[in-house]
């Protein structure tokens, strides 16, 4: 079957030939209609992810959209590049059954695929570790990516009050990212004093985002793409008694995840949540690639009628 190739750590993949996958118990062979590119993708590829160098060749897509032998539209992830074994740009991929997740009728497959995972992280942090109640002020930092799309409209979703984005690019509802010493006032014109962060950038805007938290204020950090680091200010965490917690796709249950795809998809079939996107056939897998740093291309693998 035809499938996208690591060969080489650090180099896009190319497309080749590789056996069909064998079930082992309890696993469902799915048809792959679509497979987004995520930076989860790029990280392990590399090579130099906290996960190790992946053995290679290897299939990548750590997660996927197609049919079940039953006709079944499902969702599934994979460990692709984390652990042995192949990923979701492949024609068929061999998923344990437990981790299928449903995609509802009115949420296409594209859709579904460009959503997945950052969906879920944006989802979460606001509901399980935010927590997140109506009427709450949300900032979101780095509002021009998926997660941050995502967490942009969930907060609306979710009953939040003002809800503003930081995006490097001008978008709808976000204000541009400044000077961490601009950054902050030009918060709190707009949204005075928020409750809740989050924080998929951390550095520099993660520092002008906690000088601007109410009392009690939450940030939420999912992720470092400004800075790996920080230097909080020990007065500000202790002066308004601010929360500052991690959050990681890797510390959800199988079952947090399936809910929070079931609320994802149910939205989305309603036309209420999507995420940019375009998409690219499996031939031109390497080209996308290289061109994303953000998982918004998506991969059609096959057709299915």
């Amino acid at each position: 079957m035809r499938a996208a190739l690591i060969e080489s750590c650090g180099r896009p993949p190319v497309v080749g030939s590789v056996p069909r996958p064998l079930a082992g118990a309890g696993d469902v062979l799915v048809t792959v209609t679509c497979a987004p590119i995520t930076p989860l993708d790029l990280l392990c590829a590399t090579g130099l992810s906290y996960f190790g160098e992946p053995a290679l060749p290897y299939v990548p897509g750590v997660q996927g959209v197609g049919v079940t032998p039953d006709g079944e539209r499902v969702w599934f992830p994979t460990s692709a590049g984390m652990a042995p074994g192949d990923g979701s740009l492949a024609e068929v991929c061999a998923v344990p059954s437990a981790d299928l997740v449903r995609v509802p009728d009115g949420c296409d497959d594209v859709v579904a695929a460009s959503l997945g995972l950052s969906a879920v992280a944006a989802w979460l942090a606001l509901t399980w570790r935010a927590r997140l109640e109506r009427g709450e002020r949300v900032v979101v930092l780095g509002a021009g990516g998926a997660v941050g799309q995502v967490a942009l409209r969930a907060a609306r979703l979710l009953g939040a009050g003002d809800v503003v984005g930081v995006s490097r690019a001008p978008r709808p509802g976000c204000i541009a990212l400044e000077p961490v010493s601009t950054l902050a006032g030009r918060l709190r014109e707009v949204v005075g004093a928020a409750d809740v962060v989050i924080d998929p950038v951390f550095g520099e805007p993660a520092l002008a985002a906690l000088q601007v938290l109410a009392p009690g204020g939450r940030l939420v950090n999912l992720g470092g793409s400004a800075s790996d680091s920080a230097t909080l200010s020990s007065a500000v965490l202790r002066s308004r008694a601010v929360s500052v917690l991690g959050y990681s796709n890797n510390a959800v249950s199988r079952e947090q995840r399936a809910a929070a795809l079931g609320a994802v998809f149910g939205h989305a079939a309603r036309g209420e949540l999507a995420v940019d996107h375009y998409v690219v056939g499996l031939d031109d897998v390497g080209a996308a690639w290289e061109g994303t740093r953000d998982g918004r291309a998506v991969v059609r693998v096959t057709e299915v009628p």
